[in-house]
This record gives C-alpha cells, sequence and structure tokens, in this order.
C-alpha cells in the first residue's frame, strides 16, 4: 500500500525534525527537542479536537519545524529582537512546511492554508488559527511552564501566563485549568489570573 500525501508529508516533518542537535529528556528518554515538540503538539491537538482539519493537524505538526536553524542569539537580545525572531521563524516554518507539502503532492491551495496557519494569521478570527493557537498554548502549560518557572521571576511568570491566557478561547482555558500542576504552579496561575 502506497503512503498517502498525508503520511509522507507527517514523515518527512518527523525527519526534518529528527536532525535537532539539541535533546530533551522526556521520561528517561533524550529526544530531538524538535521532534518531542512536534509529537507533543499532535497528541494534544486529537486529544483536544479530535475532528481537527487536516491542514491543523499538518500545522501542529510543523509549528516549530527547524527551529533550531535561525537562533535566538541571531537577532538582538530585547523586546524587538525577540518580535523580530519570532516573524521570522513564523515564514521559515511556513516555507519550510510548503516545500515539503509540494513535494508530497498538495495542492496550491491547501498549501497556502497549512502556511497561514502556521503563521498565525487573523488570530481571534480565524477559526483553525485559533484552535492551532490553544494547541500551543496547552502544551505550553503542560509541559514548558515547569522549566520557565526555574528561570524567571514571579512577575515576569505572572506576565507570560497572562499573555498566554489572552490568547485562547474559552475552551482552551477549560482544557488548561484541566492540566496536572505542581501545587506551586497552580497557585501561579490562579495568582496570575486572579482566580
Amino acid at each position: 500500500m502506497t503512503a498517502s500525501k498525508f503520511q509522507k508529508a507527517i514523515e518527512w516533518i518527523d525527519a526534518e525534525n529528527a536532525q535537532d542537535p539539541n535533546a530533551e529528556i522526556h521520561e528517561s528518554v533524550s529526544f530531538p527537542k524538535e521532534l518531542l515538540y512536534s509529537d507533543r503538539m499532535y497528541a494534544k491537538l486529537m486529544d483536544f479536537s479530535p475532528n481537527a482539519s487536516e491542514a491543523v493537524q499538518i500545522a501542529a505538526k510543523a509549528q516549530h519545524i527547524c527551529r533550531w536553524k535561525i537562533a535566538r542569539e541571531s537577532y538582538p537580545m530585547d523586546r524587538v529582537g525577540y518580535l523580530k525572531w519570532r516573524e521570522e521563524l513564523k515564514k521559515f516554518h511556513a516555507k519550510t512546511t510548503a516545500t515539503i507539502l509540494e513535494k508530497a503532492g498538495y495542492d496550491e491551495d491547501f498549501i497556502a492554508r497549512v502556511s497561514f496557519l502556521i503563521e498565525k494569521k487573523l488570530l481571534k478570527k480565524d477559526e483553525e488559527t485559533q484552535l492551532l493557537e490553544d494547541v500551543i498554548c496547552l502544551v505550553f502549560l503542560e509541559y514548558y511552564l515547569a522549566p520557565f518557572v526555574e528561570k524567571h521571576d514571579t512577575e515576569k511568570l505572572k506576565n507570560i501566563i497572562l499573555k498566554t491566557w489572552n490568547k485562547m478561547s474559552d475552551k482552551g482555558h477549560q482544557a488548561a485549568l484541566q492540566i496536572n500542576y505542581s501545587p506551586e504552579n497552580l497557585q501561579l496561575i490562579k495568582d496570575a489570573l486572579g482566580l
């Protein structure tokens, strides 16, 4: 049986992310960092919205594709530099994914839609962009908040949590409150949100 376009695309996205030189340990196993992130994004999407379209599924998998290739340090280490870096990354992720989708045999309209989603256009207005953003925020809160807490002071953390919360939908908020946080981090979230 030949692999479908979707299977090929997912396989090739994984192959790219598997080349990440940065490793992350999860349950005593070392994974290429962006491959692990990509798997977490996909699993969270299917859990949160099992009927998500093929375009959203691919956008979730490719959200951080080859992210290590554009280092944060290559931009000024201030807010403006950070925002510029994030913008460049979005375009880079969309372009890298578009090349894979073309190779897999997808048409221009589909590729344009996936790029639109990866670049997070029309957040709060486009249902699928919002869905993707909810999943990004949920993955951050579940897997990446704890390491963040170790690096930043309480006020900065509250600010980050509030910004994350403001990007999410009501459905996203409900799911975020179901995550199994440490008691300290749950308290931090409640303090940040005034709950």
